[in-house]
């Protein structure tokens, strides 16, 4: 590229400094003509000269701006008359328009407005056209802040010069001078209105192409370029839209045309209007790019005043209604949405006059008629004929024009709305609400939208952050919801059930979708107004039956089938059911007073096909619209009541005759007692055929699904409590429905037991207590299968059904088990109040009892065994013994009591007072321990029973039950004469034998020395029972009986009274409390034989087979019964025992969780229950490690060497004993390897008890059948209780080892809740040391402190007291856990744990040395302490507090002392790496769960945790100010003082500072850190993410207190200076220093605008314009040199992003001017000046300056934008002969870029979707280094790169760019705009380098 010779450019802020240009622009911005070489010339340019060098250096006010003035003045009229050309023009231009700042008086003003218009009669029409670039930009704001005595001569100005300059030239600049003369129109009352408009137009004339004819007076055919600039400034001069306004008010044209007379309207025809006019007056406005006219009124709708809105509004009525062809055929259907969209969110704002001209808008201008009723909403019930044709007109107009598109735009809003913003999800709905307002509109709208509505909802509350949001948006959808008419709502549910229930193409997830969003709708909004739950729910239900009924058929008729099976019906019931819940009683009533509609005959009703009633329902919801003002139901409650009960009635008959599943079963059954609770009894129901059902479904099942069964037994009791069936008829199903029972009532599969039991006592309350047909049927049950004789058989599964059958009724309380369980698929149905199993039971179990005890008279049956155990783990032992007392209570021969000798008479009833003894006498023989404990507590009151019981006890006080039966057998064997009579002496004897056996048992029990008072003596023991095994498994006890017979040395100890028998605890089970401690009496333990090896083979085979479960119990007492006999080799027999032991519970409890899982398969009956098996082997494993801990007390306290009596009392023992012992290893000792052996059992037990306890707990309840709810809930229950008991000894026995397995525990479950994602698997464990009693605070703290001390100094603690190191964890592990276990306690814990935790404190930091590692987690443990203490009353004691504010700070000194630096070095290691992916992924930070030695080590997270509660822990403000100043000098200090910063500093130490920031009186310590850290050059290499998040709300905090920070760092900036520049290394170094510091400067100046609020730096503008404007007159030489520009362009981003456009005024002049320099520098050859001065990185920000200009668009600068870029509709639509004025097209054109589809444009219309995706979507954002942009990651260091990659892309698209985003009109994305800023500041690439 040449260079031109004799062109001289002057620089931006010199006053003559020449420079070559390569070419000249038509922008005439930055260079001058050659001067003349004439001595007058050079004179007049010298004088010019001059005078432009005063405004540098003499103005001070303003009065020396009117004197500058004044000079200029007189320097231009000095020309010669023969030049017409200004020296230095463009720096005359810019001081001119410098002196139009809007701060400056107004005498200022008109000053310059005379020199401008001096200037402009120098230079004339031709140097005007020429140089408009120049001058206009600096008249363009005038008139936004002109006084009245400044806008008369600046429209003289504009007359006089502007209106004669060239079409051509004035064409680019046409928007901008739209938007200058815009606010002269503003007040319409002011002088220079109509001037000013006159005005305007004439510019439409000056533009308009040469071969323009005119239209209308107003209108020519040229003015399309000009009504579409100022559509574009309507747009985007937000501030300038009343002015447009009252424009467009007056000058557009009316582009309605009249309806043909055939229309809906055609009586208000306006007459006289030319069709052909129209046209082209539409034409007009319209061409080339109609969308603009559209989004013009758009903008205006959308304004945020309101009356620009109501103005706008206006223009819609009267020049663009709603008909018009330009709305209907020319504009683009998106577009009319965007109108529609824009106009219908007026109504939010809830403002009448804003309404009225929408609804008149839309409904058509309203005829003469009617104005007096204007903005009423009418009825649309009216008795004028002539009123109802226009509605009618009104409403037709509507459906005709607008009902389509606004659809679709409510429509697109809705579904549009994929942001998580409540405010704006909401939005759509409260608008649809306001359309209601007008039935005409919202009476069409609302169909079309309602569901769309509700779904969004829906979807929304899937996708919303929490559910505050969501109750948000539903609050709104349900205020709209509430307003839309019940006939609606319910129409729309039934359309959406016909299209899932129906035939048709729809998928199965279709069906399932619009069934799922039936019951979102009925689950969150309110269907439950009176007439909905009267009327239409009611008729909903019976078209939801009809619709099922159709497809059954139409599935039978076509033999196939819905895509998703049976599963479609069912969840439409399951709605039905819903529905049938809302309707009240009062929608049947029994006598219909108002005859609405009338009744139908039931047998017609019968008759009528299904097709006939839905037809009548849907002409109700579809013709009528569900509207009861104006039409009556379809049917009458009566007959709607009939058709339900009857086609709910065949639809459960038809399920139960064909076996469909018991889901079905269940839903059908529930909707038809929903029915018969509501219907009246009259009704009719064919209660035969519904009977005849349900005993052929019971009968010809032999086992059904438990729902079926249950849906049945409630059906029945429903139907008889609704007076349906008879007494007699319900007691014809009880036998089939009692043998479906006792099928769910088998031991081996408890999923339903619970629910079984009550749905018996459901049953035996409908029966009544006086019928007892469920006893009788449960005992011929427990018959059936008997065989008597000698070969008698007697199987086990009665028994044990009969025991869940006991223990569930004794537990049955409906007041509350049964409002805490679960919903059943029969649930939530008023009933009356049921009997209580545990009030009642001897109505049920009386009978079955007795046939079960009866069991234990025959040894040789399975039921003998099971009953044995039963008594066993018996819950309610006293209610068995209340039968049995009653019994005994109505024996008359009991009740005699005469001194004399008594003969019992053949008349007693001798045989039943045997078979109770015998029955009395079998329950004692095989009682358990615990049994003898309730009878010798538990008392009986006499008058309690009739007859009285003192009849037999001879006292009327309260005695004990073993009292009351050895009374009883007193009486029995009172009489001693045996009758005569022939068999009566055998009954007798027999009688006799019984009374003595059982006396014999009552005083052999272990709780009978109360009745030593009677003096009796004691009876022969009881006889060896054996006997000789088959395949029956039950033989095994037998054959333990004879082995135990043959080992047995020694007798069992007594056992203690239990304080609570539960069922757990076995006969032989001891205390595990008493027996884990030791007891030494100093007896000689006898010599015991060793048992012989086979037996520990033969226990564990017996405990390890599956034949064995059903008699484990015997298995466990026997083990039980022979450890005693390996007391002496326990240890060798331990480990097998424990291992065995935990391997079958675990097996076992494996299997009971997988039971219930939710699963669909069939029950498998087992021969015994999991959990009996578990709670056995629970049993067995308590007493093998009690007798092995027992035995390994003992060997230590006879190992035990006696230490000296003056121990030293510190928390540890001995602290020194260590120091003077021998360091030879020593050898373990035996007693040490019995002790690890136990340990080990104990670590086995503690896990396998925590993995049973957790059962259920957190996520794995999920997982849970829900159908077996409460069943799960009792049997979960039992498992943790027995765990937990176990934990309990486990832990009382072992604290510290116990309590180190938890923590290993813990310590795994944090892998794998980091693998897992669940960060709730290891609370668990904190959950579980509350519920153990001995885990208390105050004994578990100080195990802890011992865990802690045995891994950092085991030598300072007591031996007794060492950890055996067993479990692998480090000392952090053990001090990270005591941190989160301290967390986790109550505050009230702390006065029981402090006196503990502060002797541990104080020993520790006497050697804190060992500790260093865990130091600063044991500072947060201190932390805890104190926030904790603070809860409480206890914290009030002074001295405490201070004795822990002491330690705090030791601590925190000795953390400081014993790790210096490492813990920087872990931020440093970490922060680079950490950091960014934190920042990156910031929605999973707190779900992320760090090791326990990452949070030990993250000293500088733990501090900016306690930082703020510092004021608690330490009280005194001197203490927190030391503490604070300690972390700041020892932390915060060395982090950002690091070679390494700022990779030193992490989120958590900026968290740090922040919290130091906030406390008070510390203003001193952080300050410094920041301002430290901020002045450091090394801070702009900071991660990005990490400045914005953190640095920059910090520096805002530290900017806000003091107000001197912006005014000290602009006088760090010094001005460019040449002077003593000289050559070479020194010069070159001075000068990149100077450069370093002023970009530095400059950057920290950026960040702080950018940190604080939006003007804060208001009062500092003037300085920093100073300041840039010194800057900008660098050169490539001077020091600081050029190079400081990128971040001057930086800095001016900055002040763009977070100031007001008013207040940057003065900027402009000076920006136009610069960016236009740098811009052109791109094609500047190389090594020229503009080459030199603007370098790449200055280049590259000066175009995103550009590029952030366009974007945000402020107002002032859109009055420059057509010097850089086509603000005109030309950026798209390009006249053929066009040449660009824009600098960037024209520097675009001189680096030979090509448009991107410039060619297309010019021929195909513009298309939104471009606008879209070119503007970034929703929001609008920068072109360069935005997403979807065009990327800015270039090398620096070639311009040819910079040019080809970035900067030719960048300028062939901005213009284009801009169009599209201002077409989008989408919202301007500031936070990105930030964020790309925050990226070029903290970018030190462009930083220079010293040398």
């Amino acid at each position: 590229m040449a260079l031109e010779p004799g062109r001289r450019s002057v620089s931006p802020e010199s006053s003559g400094r020449e420079s070559p240009v390569p070419r000249q622009w038509r922008n005439q911005l930055g260079s001058a003509e050659a001067p003349p070489k004439d001595k007058h010339y050079r004179k007049y340019a010298s004088g010019v000269d001059r005078a432009l060098s005063l405004f540098d250096t003499a103005l001070q006010e303003w009065a020396d701006y009117i004197s500058f003035l004044n000079r200029l003045l007189k320097a231009l009229q000095a020309r010669p008359s023969t030049i017409t050309t200004i020296p230095a023009k463009a720096i005359v231009a810019k001081r001119l328009s410098q002196c139009l700042n809007p701060s400056l008086p107004s005498g200022v003003h008109q000053k310059a407005l005379e020199v401008y218009n001096h200037v402009f009669t120098i230079i004339g029409k031709d140097g005007l056209s020429r140089d408009l670039p120049l001058y206009l930009p600096g008249l363009a704001s005038v008139l936004s802040f002109a006084s009245l005595s400044v806008r008369t001569p600046f429209l003289d100005v504009l007359e006089r010069h502007f209106l004669q300059v060239n079409p051509r030239a004035l064409r680019p600049a046409m928007k901008s001078i739209v938007l200058a003369l815009l606010p002269g129109l503003e007040e319409e009352t002011s002088e220079d209105f109509d001037r000013t408009l006159k005005l305007m137009e004439r510019f439409k004339a000056a533009v308009r192409p040469p071969g323009s004819h005119e239209i209308s007076p107003l209108h020519s055919s040229g003015d399309d370029f000009f009504w579409q600039c100022f559509f574009l400034a309507a747009i985007t001069g937000h501030s300038r839209r009343t002015g447009a306004l009252a424009y467009l008010a007056r000058s557009v044209p009316e582009l309605g045309h009249p309806l043909l007379p055939e229309g809906p309207r055609g009586g208000n025809v306006r007459n006289g209007v030319d069709p052909e006019l129209s046209a082209k007056l539409a034409q007009l406005v319209t061409s080339p790019e109609p969308g603009l006219l559209i989004r013009c009124f758009a903008a205006g709708l959308t304004d945020e005043q309101l009356l620009i809105q109501r103005g706008y509004l206006d223009l819609l009525v009267t020049h663009l209604p709603l008909h018009s062809k330009i709305l209907q055929f020319r504009a683009k259907a998106g577009d009319l949405e965007l109108l529609l969209r824009a106009a219908v969110g007026v109504t939010i704002r809830r403002d009448m006059s804003l309404n009225r001209r929408l609804w008149t808008w839309l409904l058509g201008p309203e005829p003469a008629v009617s104005h007096e009723n204007e903005g009423g909403s009418e009825s649309p019930v009216s008795t004028s004929s002539h009123a109802q044709g226009f509605f009618a007109s009104r409403t037709s107009y509507f459906e005709e024009f607008g009902l389509q598109p606004l659809t679709r735009a409510l429509l697109g809003m809705i579904k549009s709305n994929a942001d998580n913003n409540p405010a704006e999800r909401a939005r759509p709905y409260r608008i649809c609400l306001s359309l209601m307002d007008r039935w005409e509109i919202g009476g069409l709208v609302v169909p079309e939208v309602f569901l769309s509505i509700v779904d969004s909802v829906r979807d929304f509350k899937a996708t919303a952050l929490n559910k505050t949001d969501f109750d948000e948006v539903l609050r709104s959808a349900s205020v709209f919801f509430d307003g839309v008419e019940s006939g609606l709502i319910y129409s729309e549910i039934l359309t959406l059930v016909a299209q899932a229930v129906s035939p048709g193409i729809l998928s199965a997830a279709d069906r399932a979708g619009k069934l799922d969003l039936v019951k979102f709708i009925l689950a969150h909004f309110n269907v439950r107004e009176e007439e909905m739950i009267i009327i239409h729910a009611p008729l909903t239900v019976l078209s939801i039956l009809c619709m099922i009924e159709e497809a059954k058929e139409a599935v039978r008729s076509t033999k196939s089938q819905l895509p998703a099976g049976s599963s479609l019906p069912t969840q439409a019931l399951g709605i039905v059911a819903s529905l049938l819940e809302l309707v009240p009683e009062r929608a049947f009533p029994a006598d219909m007073k108002e005859k609405t509609t009338p009744a139908i005959e039931p047998k017609v009703l019968a008759a009528t096909p299904n097709v006939e009633l839905l037809k009548r329902i849907q002409t109700f919801y579809v013709t009528e619209q569900g509207n009861l003002d104006a039409t009556s139901p379809p049917f009458a409650p009566q007959n709607v009541a009939d058709l339900l009960l009857q086609k709910t009635c065949t639809l459960n008959c038809e399920s139960l005759s064909q076996r469909e599943s018991g889901q079905q079963v269940a839903v059908k059954s529930r909707v038809l007692m929903l029915l018969l609770a509501k219907t009246p009894s009259q009704s009719f129901i064919d209660t035969k055929k519904l009977l005849a059902s349900l005993h052929e479904r019971l009968c010809s099942e032999s086992s059904m699904p438990f729902t079926i069964y249950s849906s049945i037994l409630s059906l029945a009791t429903h139907l008889h409590s609704s007076g349906r069936i008879s007494h007699l008829e319900l007691s014809e199903l009880v036998t089939p429905l009692v043998r479906h029972a006792w099928s769910f009532l088998s031991a081996s599969e408890p999923k339903y037991h619970v629910e079984t039991v009550r749905s018996l006592w459901v049953l035996q309350t409908a029966l009544t207590p006086s019928i007892r047909d469920i006893e009788a049927a449960i005992s011929s049950l427990i018959l059936e299968k008997d065989v008597v004789g000698t070969f008698a058989q007697r199987s086990s599964d009665p028994g044990r059904s009969f025991c869940v059958l006991w223990s569930h009724s004794l537990q049955d309380n409906p007041s509350g088990a049964d409002r805490r369980g679960p919903k059943t698929p029969n649930g939530d149905l008023k009933a009356p109040p049921r009997l209580a199993g545990m009030d009642n039971y001897e109505v049920m179990l009386t009978r079955p009892l007795f046939l079960i005890l009866d069991a234990l008279t025959d040894e040789r049956t399975q039921l003998f065994m099971t009953v044995k155990t039963w008594l066993g783990s018996l819950i309610g032992v006293d209610k068995l013994f209340n039968i049995l007392v009653s019994k005994f209570a109505e024996l008359p021969f009991l009740r005699r009591r005469e001194e004399a000798k008594v003969q019992l008479s053949a008349d007693d009833d001798l045989d039943l007072g045997l078979y109770y003894l015998r029955a009395l006498s079998n329950v004692f023989k095989w009682a358990p321990n615990n049994m003898w404990a309730v009878l010798a507590k538990r008392t009986i009151r006499a008058t309690s029973y009739f007859p009285p019981l003192s009849e037999i006890t001879g006292t009327d006080e309260d005695i004990t039950y073993q009292e009351y039966f050895l009374w009883v057998c007193l009486q029995c064997i009172t009489g001693d004469k045996i009758p005569e009579v022939e068999g009566s002496g055998v009954r007798v004897t027999q009688l006799y034998r019984s009374a003595l056996t059982v006396l014999h048992q009552v005083l052999l029990n272990p709780y009978a020395e109360p009745l030593s008072r009677l003096h009796l003596e004691t009876p022969l023991i009881e006889k060896l029972m054996q006997s000789l095994a088959g395949p029956d498994p039950y033989v095994q006890v037998l054959l333990l009986d004879v082995v135990f017979a043959s080992l047995r040395l020694r007798e069992m100890l007594p056992v203690e009274l239990p304080s609570s028998p539960t069922s757990e605890k076995r006969a032989a089970n001891m205390d595990p409390a008493k027996n884990f401690r030791p007891s030494f009496t100093g007896e000689k333990v006898p010599v015991i034989q060793l048992p012989p090896p086979t037996l520990l083979k033969c226990i564990l085979a017996g405990l390890s087979s599956p034949s064995s479960r059903p008699v484990l119990d015997s298995w466990i007492g026997f083990l039980s019964e022979c450890l005693p006999l390996y007391s002496e080799s326990i240890f060798q027999v331990l480990i097998p025992l424990v291992e065995t032991l935990c391997k079958q519970i675990a097996a076992t409890f494996s299997s009971l969780q997988r039971l219930f899982r939710a699963s669909e398969q069939s029950p498998v009956h087992g021969a015994v229950g999991p959990e009996t098996t578990l709670i056995s082997l629970l049993n067995g494993l308590e007493q093998v490690l009690a007798k092995g801990h027992d035995r390994l007390l003992a060997e230590e306290a006879r190992a035990q060497v006696v230490k000296s009596p003056d121990q030293p009392q510190g928390f540890f023992g001995n602290m020194v004993s260590g120091v003077f012992s021998s360091d030879a290893p020593q050898p373990r000792s035996a007693t040490a390897n019995d002790r690890l052996t136990v340990l080990l059992a104990f670590q086995d037990a503690v896990r396998i008890c925590f993995t049973i306890w957790s059962w259920g707990q957190g996520s794995d309840s999920e997982w849970q059948d829900v159908s077996s709810g409460a069943s799960f809930t009792y049997t979960s229950l039992r498992m943790r209780n027995r765990a937990r008991r176990l934990l309990e000894h486990l832990f009382a026995a072992e604290t510290l080892e116990c309590l180190e397995t938890v923590i290993g525990i813990w310590r795994g479950s944090l892998d794998m809740s980091s693998a897992a994602g669940d960060p709730s698997r290891h609370t668990e464990v904190f959950n579980l040391l509350p519920a153990l009693d001995g885990s208390r605070p105050k004994h578990t703290i100080p195990a802890l402190f011992n865990a802690i001390y045995s891994r950092t100094n085991p030598g300072a603690l007591d031996p007794s007291r060492r950890s055996t190191l067993t479990i692998e964890l480090q000392d952090t592990d053990v001090v990270i856990f005591l941190v989160d276990y301290a967390r986790s306690l109550e505050d009230d814990a702390m006065d029981e744990i402090w006196q503990d935790c502060m002797l541990f404190l104080r020993d520790l930091l006497a050697n804190p040395f060992p500790h260093r590692q865990a130091l600063p987690s044991l500072l947060e443990f201190a932390a805890i302490l104190g926030e904790k203490v603070d809860n409480t009353n206890f914290g009030e004691q002074r001295k405490m507090r201070r004795d822990l504010a002491d330690l705090f700070l030791r601590l925190l000194t000795a953390i400081f002392t014993t790790r210096p630096t490492s813990f920087a070095d872990t931020t440093t290691g970490s922060s680079n790496t950490g950091v960014e992916k934190r920042l990156s992924e910031p929605s999973r930070q707190s779900s992320v769960i760090k090791p326990p030695s990452d949070r030990a080590d993250d000293v500088v997270g733990i501090l900016s945790g306690i930082v703020p509660n510092l004021p608690k822990i330490l009280v005194e403000n001197d203490r927190i100010l030391t503490a604070a100043t300690a972390i700041s000098a020892n932390v915060i200090g060395p982090t950002l003082r690091s070679k390494a910063f700022p990779d030193t500093v992490s989120e958590n130490t900026l968290v740090l500072l922040q919290e130091l920031s906030r406390l008070p009186n510390n203003q001193k310590s952080w300050k410094k850190d920041v301002a430290d850290a901020f002045n450091d050059s090394r801070f702009f290499s900071s991660n990005t993410a990490l400045v914005q998040n953190d640095w920059l709300p910090l520096l805002k905090q530290w900017t806000v207190a003091d107000k001197e920070r912006m005014p000290e760092l602009l006088g760090r900036i010094t001005p460019p200076t040449t002077a003593g520049i000289v050559f070479g290394v020194g010069a070159t170094s001075a000068r990149l220093e100077a450069d370093r510091k002023t970009q530095l400067n400059l950057r920290r100046i950026a960040t702080l605008v950018l940190a604080c609020g939006h003007d804060a730096f208001v009062a500092d503008l003037p300085p920093i314009l100073e300041k840039l404007t010194e800057l900008l007159s660098a050169s490539s030489t001077s020091s600081p040199s050029s190079t400081t520009r990128a971040e001057v362009y930086m800095l001016v981003r900055a002040l763009v992003l977070k100031t007001s456009a008013i207040h940057l005024a003065a900027l402009w002049p000076v920006i136009n001017i610069e960016l236009h320099a740098a811009i052109s520098s791109i094609v500047a050859p190389d090594h020229s000046s503009p080459s030199d001065t603007y370098s790449n990185p200055s280049v590259m920000q000066a175009c995103k300056l550009l590029d952030l200009l366009v974007c945000v668009a402020p107002d002032d600068f859109q009055l420059h934008e057509w010097l850089f870029v086509t603000d005109t509709i030309d950026a798209v639509y390009r006249p053929s002969s066009y040449q660009p004025v824009a600098l960037v097209d024209e520097v675009s054109e001189e680096l030979g870029a090509v448009m991107v589809g410039s060619s297309v444009m010019q021929t195909a219309e513009y298309n939104t979707s471009a606008a879209m995706s070119g503007s970034g979507g929703t929001h609008k954002r920068p072109l360069l280094g935005g997403p979807g942009g065009i990327s800015d990651e270039v090398s620096m260091d070639r311009k040819d790169e910079l040019v080809a990659k970035v900067l030719r892309p960048f300028f062939g698209q901005l213009s284009i760019y801009a169009f599209e985003s201002t077409y989008a009109m989408a919202p301007v994305d500031w936070e990105g705009c930030v964020q790309n800023l925050v990226k070029d500041l903290f970018d030190e690439r462009s930083i220079v380098k010293a040398l």
